[in-house]
């Protein structure tokens, strides 16, 4: 029981999080949230630092689950379209709905792990099949240091998402043919 409301308080502080921002995420705006009584959050988390890695703890869970479960959906990427497509398809799940209120809480608590080790090391990137489909791809081709183009590439689509966040739009086609080209020079 006491893992299921962490579980809940660890969503509400995301949802939290998301809608007000780093400054709006308290105790208090989880307990409502979360429609717990008053202190409830604190009694899970003890403290700000608390929170924050329990967030982030549960946000990296579902961010690795959506991966997984994009890469069993997926048949081997065989073509540069269909690791582009595949792109186009994460980015936009990343920037609508819930993939995007789980973003803006992945950038604000990138930010807050500048600070933060413990926040640091557990948002460093995962292997995940998602990741590990890219590898693969590239290491077909005999791209050479696969695993250092796979990183650059993924952390680009990762920068042009925050630009989708900030300015509103969509990740270009164009700009995942672009990056998909460089990684296979």
């Amino acid at each position: 029981m006491a893992s299921d409301r962490r579980t809940l308080l660890a969503d509400a502080a995301l949802d939290v999080l998301a809608d007000e921002g780093i400054r709006g995420l308290t105790h208090r705006a989880v307990d409502r949230r979360a429609a717990l009584p008053p202190g409830t959050t604190s009694a899970y988390f003890r403290t700000r630092a608390a929170l924050l890695t329990g967030l982030v703890t549960r946000l990296v869970e579902r961010d690795q689950a959506e991966l997984h479960m994009m890469a069993e959906a997926l048949p081997p990427l065989r073509s540069v379209e269909e690791l582009v497509d595949a792109m186009v398809m994460l980015t936009r799940q990343r920037l609508t709905g819930e993939g995007r209120r789980r973003s803006l809480a992945r950038y604000a608590c990138a930010v807050e792990s500048v600070r933060d080790p413990e926040l640091r090391a557990i948002l460093v990137p995962r292997e995940n099949a998602g990741r590990e489909a890219v590898r693969l791809f590239l290491a077909e081709r005999g791209v050479p240091d696969v695993d250092n183009r796979t990183h650059i590439l993924l952390t680009c689509i990762d920068g042009l998402v925050f630009d989708g966040l900030v300015s509103g739009g969509e990740v270009p086609r164009a700009a995942l043919e672009g990056l998909t080209a460089a990684a296979l020079r």
